[in-house]
């Protein structure tokens, strides 16, 4: 949502309490501008390997900044998914107290026509139609990580609330197969600009993961000399399925 739209606050079902404590522990790599590379030659690697990455993106509400990293992810090759950890979907709305909230079994058609019969000229002001319209080219609706029991290699957040949601809910499910799902957050400010720039930095840093020979050895330094480019601060675990 644009910088100068109210965002409504987290509602309490959406904080899942203390902060779990990571199997492996918490990576933080402090230091990385977006769309800055990661290390002399790696930003030209273009060229997708034959298998590329399971990879998950989620933030709050599977609106925007998932959306716009799933956009691109998709267009550059990638097996990718976009979900929301929220307990409802929420847009911006007329005033603060005033949200729109949606369920997750809505449609992103159906959130569009809502809001084009509520106030056509303050939702495509505000860029929610464009967004909208942006998502259901996309997939039908939006997705909720908890609910989703597929396996990825790679899962990406958007804000530590978040992560620390994905982390809980990986942690809490019976370990199967004890494969390894690295979770990595990086914060993204949730309005239309930032959700570009991040989901930029998202995509250069999954490429260069993908073009690592060893994931697991290599992906600490990795997020190090990103950090130190990015100006950003990232936030690593493991967790295992």
């Amino acid at each position: 949502m644009p910088s100068s739209l109210w965002q409504p606050p987290a509602p309490p079902g959406d904080t899942l309490g203390p902060r779990p404590p990571p199997r492996r522990g918490r990576h933080f790599v402090r230091g990385a501008s977006a769309g800055a590379g990661a290390g002399p030659g790696r930003a030209a690697l273009t060229t997708m390997p034959s298998s590329p990455l399971r990879v998950a993106v989620v933030c709050s509400s599977n609106q925007n900044r998932s959306m716009e990293a799933h956009n691109i992810l998709s267009k550059r090759g990638f097996s990718v998914r976009s979900f929301g950890t929220g307990t409802h979907v929420k847009l911006p709305g007329p005033a603060p107290d005033k949200p729109n909230v949606y369920d997750f079994k809505t449609t992103y058609d159906q959130m569009y026509n809502d809001l084009l019969r509520k106030d056509k000229e303050l939702y495509t002001q505000n860029g929610i139609l464009h967004m909208l319209d942006r998502n259901k080219r996309i997939k039908p609706r939006p997705e909720r990580f908890q609910n989703c029991k597929d396996v990825f290699d790679l899962i990406l957040t958007c804000e530590e609330r978040v992560y620390d949601q994905v982390v809980e809910d990986l942690n809490s499910r019976e370990q199967e197969t004890c494969q390894p799902v690295h979770v990595i957050n990086v914060d993204i400010q949730d309005n239309h600009e930032e959700a570009t720039l991040g989901a930029f930095l998202i995509c250069e840093l999954c490429q260069c993961i993908q073009h690592t020979e060893d994931m697991e050895n290599e992906i600490d330094e990795l997020l190090q000399e990103f950090e130190e480019k990015s100006g950003r601060t990232f936030l690593h675990t493991v967790c295992f399925y």
